[in-house]
């Protein structure tokens, strides 16, 4: 437990039968997957927000520059998930009800990006790229990040909920808030885990969601490096 009473979470938390942490220990040691912490900007209105070129998406929402860094730390979760989905998509190694997930939750993840990047209008981050080393070509890897992936946006925008300002902001995140929750539940139980395990959730902060995500080393500044059957049509 943190000094304040919530959780301290780890990658352990959200990585449930180890696949990630598996995947993980057959990379080099280095990674050029900070691109949250380099968004980073001293002074934002949340911790670990983003330095954030102006733009007038904030202004017609009534919502402030701390607003739109919370958004724009939303959109690289999504983009993150929708990468991750698409990938496992082109790949072709799902099948069944794992093949049928993948293939919802991809699509809902893409909505997702295009929601915000919308709202966002010309202050948007851009996407990077990622590298998902080989975990979208097994289904027991898959699966595995699946879950910890949709424990972590769930919990992610569980932590932010209360510094959004602005209405409108609050109802987009919000809207898929509950959605995330809907997907993390649905992986588990493809996972062999309870869906609701506990009573109540903890949030967390945007720092650990980063630390968290740059541990993955999934996200690059190169192309990833992967054989692709059918692709699905990416919308983010």
């Amino acid at each position: 437990m943190s000094r304040d009473g919530i959780r301290s979470f780890s990658l352990s938390d959200f990585d449930v039968d180890g696949a990630v942490r598996e995947s993980l220990s057959r990379l080099p040691g280095h990674t050029r997957a900070g691109f949250l912490r380099r968004a980073a900007g001293a002074g934002a209105a949340v911790a670990g927000g983003f330095a954030l070129r102006p733009g007038t998406a904030g202004a017609r929402a009534g919502g402030s520059s701390g607003d739109i860094g919370i958004l724009n730390y939303a959109l690289s979760l999504e983009y993150l998930q929708a990468s991750f989905y698409t990938e496992a998509e082109r790949m072709g190694a799902l099948q069944g009800a794992l093949a049928h997930q993948a293939q919802v939750v991809g699509a809902h993840e893409r909505d997702h990006v295009k929601a915000f990047k919308a709202v966002l209008g010309s202050a948007a981050i851009k996407q990077p790229s990622f590298d998902f080393h080989g975990v979208t070509a097994n289904p027991d890897a898959f699966r595995s990040t699946a879950v910890a992936f949709e424990d972590l946006a769930t919990a992610a925008y569980k932590g932010q909920a209360p510094n959004i300002q602005s209405a409108t902001y609050l109802a987009a995140a919000l809207a898929v808030h509950s959605v995330e929750a809907r997907h993390a539940a649905w992986i588990r139980r493809l996972a062999g885990f309870l869906p609701a395990a506990q009573a109540f959730d903890d949030p967390l902060d945007a720092p650990r969601v980063i630390d968290i995500v740059n541990s993955t080393h999934f996200v690059t500044l190169q192309a990833p490096d992967t054989s692709a059957g059918t692709s699905p049509g990416f919308t983010g």
